[in-house]
């Protein structure tokens, strides 16, 4: 019997080094059996410095996944400035969700060197961020490997923009194989998320010829985003997309949105548009909801053009490739 469990582990063992286009929860559960309490430990010691950590680890994430699949391509650097990163939609994206997967990197590297890879890093380091936040805990699925393309090129029409309807925001998300229900779970991360002035300011001076501020936002909100956003303001002063828990991941993003208090069109039409608002209503009502389907989106949007088995590489520095 010993020497049957010995041959199983062995055959499990040399499948999850293989790998078949697959992820595992346990896929380093021999090589780097660790990893998510190295990566934990690095997220908490970011999270202590900035609460920033937490909604660009969180946006880093998707913005990664939408484009060329969950394989690290966002974090490449590049001398001549035509990486993914360069991309004016990734531009906005905050230098601490960067810096929260090097340091989770390194201190992998120091323990396991050359195993783990930084799209299975960034995985585990989203996870994390929403947990230490006051989200839920969930598994994730490991194996990527980090990709070999990233190309500024290569992001524009990928990524759902703040002006979006239902319509195209379903439309960006069912190329992912995400459903709209899906997508209404994964906007919830904008519970603890952040934006600039420039990205909404249409809603409150430029609206339409007879209305200048969306009539959809609520009178007072927008009263309130137009002091902290005035007519030529510096367009890089940031603002919570939660005005009321920021700093906690909950349900309050679904109760702001049923109380037009949505920062973009992109979130507020998720409430108006009758096919979505069902689900906002629910989700605002019962957070032991909204919680277990976005875990379980965010377990399906980490299996996003994956690179698995022999594709792609583990990069031994996240915004370089080895070659």
């Amino acid at each position: 019997m010993e020497i049957w469990k010995g041959l199983f582990w062995v055959m499990v063992f040399m499948a999850l080094r293989r790998g078949d286009g697959q992820l595992a929860e346990n896929f380093y559960r021999f090589s780097c059996p660790n990893v998510e309490a190295i990566v934990r430990q690095a997220v908490s010691a970011k999270l202590s410095i900035t609460f920033v950590t937490v909604p660009a680890t969180l946006r880093l994430f998707f913005h990664d996944c939408f484009v060329e699949g969950c394989d690290a391509s966002i974090m490449i650097q590049s001398p001549n400035g035509d990486a993914e990163k360069d991309a004016p939609d990734n531009l906005s994206l905050a230098g601490d969700g960067f810096d929260t997967v090097v340091r989770a990197k390194q201190a992998v590297e120091t323990q396991c060197p050359g195993v783990v890879s930084c799209a299975d890093i960034l995985a585990i380091a989203a996870r994390d961020v929403v947990f230490l936040s006051g989200g839920p805990a969930f598994s994730v699925e490991l194996g990527r490997r980090d990709g070999l393309i990233s190309q500024a090129s290569l992001v524009a029409g990928n990524l759902p923009e703040p002006t979006f309807n239902l319509d195209l925001l379903n439309s960006i998300f069912s190329k992912h194989n995400l459903t709209q229900t899906d997508m209404i779970a994964l906007s919830g991360a904008h519970t603890v998320g952040f934006s600039h002035c420039n990205r909404f300011a249409n809603r409150l001076y430029s609206f339409s010829a007879t209305s200048p501020v969306d009539p959809s936002l609520n009178s007072s909100y927008a009263q309130q985003l137009m002091m902290a956003c005035p007519r030529n303001v510096d367009p890089t002063i940031a603002i919570d997309m939660d005005p009321n828990t920021p700093n906690t991941f909950d349900n309050m993003y679904y109760k702001n949105l049923i109380n037009g208090e949505g920062l973009f069109t992109s979130d507020e039409v998720l409430f108006l548009d009758p096919a979505s608002q069902p689900t906002v209503t629910d989700f605002a009502t019962s957070p032991g909801n909204f919680v277990a389907t976005f875990a379980a989106a965010m377990k399906k949007l980490g299996r996003v053009g994956v690179k698995t088995g022999r594709q792609g590489e583990i990069r031994r520095d996240c915004t370089a490739f080895n070659s």
